[in-house]
């Protein structure tokens, strides 16, 4: 892999050429991304430090990702008026110091007011990478360029964990997030040097928009993370969770019956989803983000909690993973400029609901039996390999550099939402299938997730409400590969396969 990746780096950073600015750039992309999965690994030894339930710590992982997600909508465009590499580096700046502040937390009330302000830094500086790929990489390049994109966010979210399970076990939970602050100064120094300048597009600011978004995406985060919580019952007085669903629903509603009407520039474009690869293409990478974050919470809890894992070893476990996806990253993106995106996307996406099918199956207590599980993990790493570059490449290969921004920030945002929902979502069903599979409910579950590995007596319960969480991921990536088999080829792809066909018959 790194013999792979080194080869791609002396062909790609010759002089005038735009691959510099993009590698620089990609620091804090990989930065932000690993913070997105990294404290995974680190959620149980969360729990014990700072005395919470499984709800609260998940809700570590939810604010950061909601952030994340709410305004990205509006960061793509300020790209594009006062350009990427600005808006670049006021994110690196605002995700290093919450960084630092998450680290020195000592509550966890605490942690996820930090964790919040992290997400908002990592919303600034997401869509200036795309941005840049489109707007100074020609068509013919991109599938190389988003390669490395691809290969980045496919690595940052395997390798995440990886490295927190180290930091936990050596130096602390705290070291996750003060790791950040060298690699944050390094990336700041490499994109002022590196990154252009680009041309600059007036916007305005669609600012009801904005409400209505995040109060519609809030609200339904939060009732779908903590109805469990409340039996799904009454939380405010007489106000219920499906109340505060439905409320949540009927918001967004109105934002996209708002985003139609209104006389301003819209700040989700409607018009883009008429191209149908970019409406797929989104719709494929939502449930990219559902699956692999709600993949990774019942895989962490399963190990540490079950097997007895400590969280290093527990993380060794995604190595396999993070081998064959960064291995293999160079390879796709050949491939991406040759073939149709959506025969690389739909094999990817139905190598990861196998995957994670195969986890299902074999999630059981018996500790002996833990060198199977690294047979799904290099299967994972397979599918997430073919997965993110195409699928990238797919919903970006036709916007006009003036919607490379927004387009960007369109992407992204669905990204989070996906990855948002599915923290919700995992949590809801874990703690459910917990109430439902555990002698005495989730109450025994919680008085003893802080103590470590949990007592005999309760671990076949846990590990069948683990193994049976693992269907949702499952079943989004399995949904995504249906999606990404409807992607249309377009005429680029339609020569170039003609061409291969050609050289291939005059051979013969």
């Amino acid at each position: 892999m790194i013999g792979g990746l080194r080869r791609l780096f002396t062909h790609v950073t010759s002089p005038k050429s735009a691959w510099p600015a993009l590698w620089a750039l990609v620091v804090g992309f990989f930065m932000i991304l690993v913070d997105t999965t990294i404290v995974s690994v680190a959620n149980p030894r969360i729990m014990k430090g700072l005395d919470a339930d499984i709800n609260a710590v998940i809700w570590v992982t939810s604010a950061y990702l909601l952030a994340y997600a709410v305004p990205l909508l509006v960061t793509g465009r300020l790209g594009d008026r006062f350009g990427p590499r600005r808006i670049y580096l006021v994110g690196l700046v605002v995700f290093t110091v919450a960084s630092a502040w998450c680290g020195a937390s000592t509550s966890i009330d605490m942690l996820i007011a930090a964790r919040a302000v992290q997400g908002l830094g990592a919303s600034l500086l997401t869509p200036q990478t795309m941005a840049v790929i489109t707007r100074t990489f020609p068509p013919q390049s991109r599938g190389q360029a988003m390669s490395l994109w691809g290969a980045t966010a496919a690595v940052a979210t395997l390798v995440g964990p990886i490295l927190g399970g180290f930091l936990v076990d050596s130096l602390g939970w705290q070291w996750i997030f003060f790791v950040n602050v060298p690699v944050g100064v390094v990336g700041f120094v490499l994109a002022w040097r590196l990154v252009p300048p680009l041309e600059t597009h007036s916007h305005r600011f669609d600012l009801p928009g904005v409400a209505l978004w995040a109060v519609g995406m809030f609200a339904l985060v939060f009732g779908i993370q903590e109805g469990q919580s409340h039996q799904w019952g009454a939380l405010w007085g007489p106000i219920t969770i499906a109340e505060v669903i439905g409320f949540g629903v009927v918001v967004l509603a109105v934002f996209v019956w708002w985003q139609r009407i209104g006389r301003g520039e819209p700040l989700l474009p409607l018009g883009l989803f008429g191209v149908r690869n970019f409406a797929l293409g989104n719709l494929a990478i939502g449930l990219v983000g559902l699956a692999v974050t709600s993949n990774a919470l019942p895989l962490v809890f399963y190990y540490q909690l079950v097997l007895g894992f400590s969280p290093t070893r527990a993380a060794l476990q995604l190595v396999p993973m993070a081998l064959l996806s960064g291995g293999l990253a160079p390879l796709v993106g050949r491939l991406v400029d040759r073939y149709p995106a959506r025969y690389l996307a739909t094999f990817g996406l139905s190598m990861m609901a196998v995957a994670m099918g195969w986890y299902a199956l074999w999630l059981v207590p018996e500790e002996a039996l833990w060198w199977r599980l690294l047979l799904p993990s290099a299967l994972m790493g397979i599918g997430s390999a073919f997965t993110w570059s195409p699928i990238g490449v797919t919903a970006t290969r036709d916007l006009a550099p003036r919607n490379a921004g927004a387009g960007s920030g369109v992407y992204n945002s669905v990204r989070q939402v996906g990855s948002v929902l599915g923290s919700a979502a995992i949590a809801a069903l874990m703690q459910a299938q917990l109430a439902m599979l555990l002698p005495g409910g989730g109450q025994a579950a919680s008085s003893a997730e802080s103590a470590g590995q949990l007592p005999p007596m309760l671990r076949a319960g846990f590990a069948q409400a683990m193994a049976n969480s693992m269907l949702l991921p499952a079943t989004a990536a399995l949904i995504g590969a249906v999606v990404a088999a409807c992607f249309a080829i377009t005429g680029g792809e339609r020569r170039r396969q003609n061409v291969a066909a050609a050289s291939g018959a005059s051979v013969h």
